[in-house]
């Protein structure tokens, strides 16, 4: 049994070693040895692989350029190296230690590296797209490491949560990707835009396929960073095929790079097959933006030489189409010019023995690395809570509108790092006017917001991920459903799959009973459960509204607080806040009972309060204050006491939080149940704008009632 590995001594320095004689020692001597049957380990320093830092030593970024000769070296390094792991992914994936895919970005390399060489990383705010493995390696990620994420191995930067092209590093400012093209570029502008308010001199870069450019994400995000004058670099790798579809069928400008005029922008199209015009082009790019810090569109143009995917055969490109662009191969025209830089064949092929030695080293390694335990990986999607309190706060006779004003002022003034953005956020104070007054307290921190809803949260999640306390307003709860992908994939998974707290705080004017109609009524409670790593807050009173939001700005995952519209105006409340915010994640009682638990939320608490307290029924009404992840166990107790439970929403039957909370409560009580369960809600039908009909649609007092008559057959006393 033959036995390779490695062992380590710390302060080794191999690094004046003759390459050919590192070459023969680390790579092709265990292969000799190993046919003797000796157990062979090859001694290294802490770095067992040196070749990625002894590159990066030579790479000069910006402020300073390089010339030719200093870059083509690294230039090439990073374009074979690419190349060479993803015909090794291919050859994987045949033999089945790779699952799912391999995205293919061959003859992308030129526009991935050079784009990228001029960035800082650490520094720089960079989300990359799904064909840009290149850009990967030019800004800090290890060959090693992209071998294990795409094996989905024990070491995987993801742990084997995430594989191929879904990853990155948020602590390096290294975004990581998610499939949902044109979601990457707003989280570019908000991390590039908190840097720069915390006084960073950074830039972004992020990228987009021709495809991706037609989404709504494309144009609301360089829409935004031109309002906002964020210097972020849009580049778009104009490979003239989104998968199968021609550029033909995607749009009818003669360049995309034309369309930054409409954002009073500057762009430009360039060949993407040269590595070096890729480099001066966003080199120049950076340059521009650090003068006037706005944005800049760059188009480069390639083809792919391969399908979209390693299963794809790419039948729909025409062959002499092909075959034109194999001829004008960037890896091809990068490795001509080095001899331009005073290479020789023989260096060159030392040069590429050397990175594929290393390559097909590393893959060995990888390949005895084991599979993820499901038991030792973490499966975790909220982060951990570590601030337990915060300064105190007390007010009196205020109802929701003045503790949401109270709430924001007392988190803006006590977190210099603190922003809120909306639409109408600013000098109008919002459209319930729950800022009004903020803008002159903190006018650079109140920032009204273009009509970019899915923009504006990965604005708020790049933000928060570069220094900054995001707090976004939806101007309704029903506009949120503009921004599903972004807040409830991108940013609610964010933590389970990058390891990076995202500490984003939504706000949600939502419900019915002003007589709006069905664009502006919605709670839509039942959507925004369903995503893991979202919490969300549903206040009623003052006390409760002001704790929300609190709570939610200082907790480490994205929250969302739930502010019914009908209780903006409701009952008065004193604040009374000890700055305790452990106490703050339970379930809240109202009233006191032995005969039925009552569940409600939003304004449905009033109104089973009134019920209860009008009909002198012994029942306690509950409100889990936090629907997601919901704690319920007091309310079990309660439900495991009284028999009866009686669950009342606003949302229609099926959309609601309801039938979750009953599902959860029936498991745990069945046989503490004397009758079943009764959901009352609004029927399943958007809500009506008449207020007669609005009046019949939303759960009435009556309806309430007939109801807890009906469970336990209690007259009024």
């Amino acid at each position: 049994m033959v036995s390779i590995g490695w062992k380590t001594i710390n302060g080794a320095d191999n690094l004046s070693w003759p390459v050919k004689y590192k070459t023969l020692i680390l790579y092709i001597l265990p292969f000799i040895l190993a046919g003797s049957g000796l157990e062979v380990f090859i001694i290294t320093t802490n770095n067992r692989y040196l070749i990625d830092e002894e590159i990066e030593k030579q790479v000069i970024r910006f402020p300073q350029r390089m010339s030719k000769e200093q870059f083509f070296p690294v230039a090439y390094h990073y374009m074979f190296l690419s190349r060479q792991l993803e015909e090794k992914f291919k050859e994987l994936f045949s033999k089945g230690y790779i699952k799912g895919t391999v995205i293919i970005s061959i003859g992308n390399e030129a526009t991935t590296v050079g784009m990228t060489l001029p960035f800082r990383p650490g520094k720089d705010v960079i989300a990359l797209g799904h064909r840009d493995f290149g850009a990967h390696l030019a800004v800090g990620a290890s060959s090693m490491s992209m071998i294990c994420q795409y094996m989905a191995n024990e070491k995987s930067p993801t742990g084997g949560k995430e594989g191929n092209v879904h990853h990155g590093d948020p602590k390096m400012r290294r975004f990581p990707f998610m499939s949902h093209l044109g979601s990457m570029l707003s989280t570019a502008v908000g991390g590039t835009w908190a840097a720069r308010k915390a006084g960073e001199e950074v830039f972004g870069l992020t990228t987009i396929g021709d495809g991706g450019s037609s989404t709504g994400d494309f144009h609301e995000s360089l829409n935004l960073a031109s309002v906002l004058r964020v210097p972020v670099l849009f580049i778009v790798e104009n490979n003239y095929y989104a998968y199968s579809t021609p550029v033909k069928n995607q749009y009818n400008c003669k360049r995309l790079s034309d369309r930054a005029a409409g954002y009073g922008i500057k762009g430009k199209t360039i060949d993407g097959t040269d590595v070096w015009e890729v480099y001066n082009a966003v080199y120049d790019a950076l340059e521009a933006m650090n003068e006037d810090q706005y944005p800049r569109l760059i188009e480069c143009m390639t083809l792919r030489l391969e399908g979209h995917a390693v299963y794809d055969k790419a039948e729909y490109v025409p062959r002499d189409l092909l075959n034109k662009w194999r001829e004008n191969d960037p890896l091809i025209k990068a490795r001509s010019a080095l001899f331009d830089c005073g290479f020789s064949e023989d260096d060159i092929c030392q040069f590429e023995q050397q990175i594929t030695d290393t390559v097909n080293n590393q893959i060995l390694e990888a390949l005895q690395y084991g599979r993820p335990n499901p038991h030792a990986t973490s499966m975790k999607v909220y982060a951990e809570r570590s601030l337990e309190r915060v300064k105190p706060f007390k007010a009196s006779n205020a109802r929701n509108l003045n503790a949401i004003q109270s709430a924001l002022d007392y988190l803006l003034s006590e977190n210099s790092n603190a922003f809120i953005i909306g639409q109408d956020v600013g000098v109008y104070g919002s459209a319930f006017k729950t800022c009004k007054g903020l803008y002159e307290k903190y006018p650079e921190r109140v920032i009204d917001s273009p009509v970019c809803e899915s923009a504006t949260v990965g604005f708020c999640l790049g933000a928060s991920q570069t220094g900054s306390q995001p707090i976004m307003e939806f101007q309704f709860a029903d506009f949120a459903t503009d921004a599903v992908t972004q807040l409830g994939l991108n940013t609610a998974t964010w933590f389970y799959r990058s390891d990076s707290p995202a500490p984003v705080l939504v706000r949600m004017p939502s419900g019915g009973g002003i007589t709006l109609g069905a664009f502006h009524s919605g709670e839509f409670d039942g959507l925004w459960t369903r995503f893991p790593g979202l919490k969300i807050f549903f206040p009623v009173t003052p006390q409760e509204t002001f704790e929300a939001l609190v709570a939610g700005f200082y907790d480490p995952n994205p929250c969302i607080v739930f502010e019914h519209k009908l209780l903006y105006w409701g009952k008065q409340g004193n604040i009374d806040f000890d700055g305790d915010l452990n106490s703050i994640y339970r379930p809240r009682k109202y009233t006191e009972g032995s005969r039925l638990t009552i569940v409600a939320f939003g304004a449905m608490v009033e109104a089973a309060i009134s019920v209860v307290n009008d009909q002198k029924y012994s029942a306690e009404v509950w409100n889990p204050f936090i629907l997601n992840p919901v704690e319920l166990d007091p309310i079990i107790e309660s439900v495991r006491s009284t028999g009866h439970l009686l669950v009342v929403q606003e949302s229609g039957y099926t959309a609601g939080s309801g039938d979750r909370i009953i599902s959860i409560i029936c498991k745990e009580c069945f046989n503490s149940l004397k009758s079943a369960p009764v959901l009352i809600s609004a029927p399943d039908t958007p809500a009506p704008f008449a207020k007669e009909l609005e009046s019949f649609y939303l759960p009435s007092h009556s309806r309430i009632r007939n109801a807890i008559e009906s469970m336990i057959g209690e007259e009024c006393e």
